[in-house]
């Protein structure tokens, strides 16, 4: 396990191109200069001992050198001593639906993403509990297993697309059934299951197979995306709109939120609906519902110590400039005698 304790430092990095680009230039305005000089028989002659290969290794090791000691401002950390400890929370599971009429883009960026958005923001507003993630459209495909690595957890919704499942189509009632098989303590009834959609459900049993899972200790609580109005489903070709979706009849296809799949949902498993509009407003109600739930204790395992590592990247950066000072320009002659770069003597 590894820390980047200050991130912000990677922007040094950006030196690099500046510097190479520098090399280029003047590089180009050298051999043109020469060039107006003299022929270039005239200017081997004249400067036998000029390397371009040395040139261009001296400005790589000046490059590498800047990219250590970037990695050293950044001050990598890594994890000497797991610990298991003890914790209190509540496992929540998000199911986000990645069906096709997620696309839409009636709140923008579209549905899907706004999805996104709004489970990372309920993620980062967690202290100690246990997150899964579910997709699912035609059926549903467990993400990521109930965990306390929230990093992991925001990885795997970021890579979830409307691709990954071949099966098109929106069942939340397989979402569901896939939820009931996270938790593996019958007894604990602290049990969360978000369902993220825009509500259209092609089974018609989702509300049925919600209060199945109520009966078995789970609350469900959905957060609506999207807008009742509706929108069309655009299809693109290099991030560009080509076509909208289209049905059987030729006729753009309109994908509304429906609510009150939503809201039959949450009342038959003892949750609540939320329409997904106003993030803050999200965020704000998942914290107040969170707060009155009973917490479970739970063990986890965790790294407790942390140790720097800035210094061996401090080290190579400040031996690479060393190295740099003392890399001349010109041929010398135990490296002239091995010619390892082929060039002419």
């Amino acid at each position: 396990m590894f820390q980047l304790e200050e991130k912000i430092w990677f922007s040094v990095l950006a030196v690099i191109p500046l510097i190479l680009l520098l090399f280029l230039v003047i590089q180009i305005w050298k051999h043109r200069a020469q060039k107006r000089f003299a022929n270039a028989s005239t200017l081997k002659k004249l400067s036998p001992n000029q390397s371009l290969i040395k040139s261009v290794l001296k400005v790589l090791v000046l490059c590498l050198a800047f990219a250590c000691l970037a990695i050293a401002l950044v001050n990598p950390k890594i994890g000497t001593k797991l610990e298991t400890v003890k914790r209190q929370g509540v496992d929540i599971v998000f199911a986000v639906d990645v069906s096709k009429s997620m696309l839409a883009e009636d709140v923008a960026p579209n549905r899907l993403e706004k999805a996104k958005q709004l489970v990372t923001q309920i993620i980062n507003n967690l202290v100690s509990d246990r997150v899964g993630i579910i997709a699912y459209a035609g059926k549903a495909f467990p993400q990521l297993p109930v965990t306390t690595d929230y990093a992991a957890a925001k990885m795997f919704l970021q890579s979830m697309n409307t691709d990954m499942l071949s099966s098109q189509g929106t069942a939340i009632n397989e979402a569901i059934k896939l939820a009931t098989t996270y938790f593996d303590d019958e007894s604990q009834t602290n049990r969360i299951l978000i369902i993220i959609s825009d509500g259209e459900d092609h089974s018609n049993v989702a509300a049925d197979v919600a209060k199945e899972a109520s009966d078995k200790g789970i609350r469900i609580f959905t957060i609506g995306v999207g807008e009742v109005k509706g929108g069309p489903i655009p299809e693109k070709r290099n991030g560009i709109v080509v076509s909208y979706k289209k049905d059987n009849k030729g006729e753009t296809v309109i994908t509304h939120l429906d609510e009150g799949t939503l809201k039959n949902i949450a009342k038959n498993a003892n949750g609540t609906y939320i329409n997904g509009k106003n993030t803050n407003e999200v965020i704000d109600k998942m914290k107040d519902i969170l707060s009155k739930m009973d917490k479970k204790e739970f063990e986890a395992k965790q790294y407790a110590d942390f140790k720097d590592q800035f210094q061996w990247f401090l080290g190579a950066g400040i031996f690479l400039l060393f190295l740099d000072v003392f890399f001349l320009e010109r041929k010398t002659a135990w490296l002239k005698r091995l010619n390892l770069f082929n060039e002419e003597l």
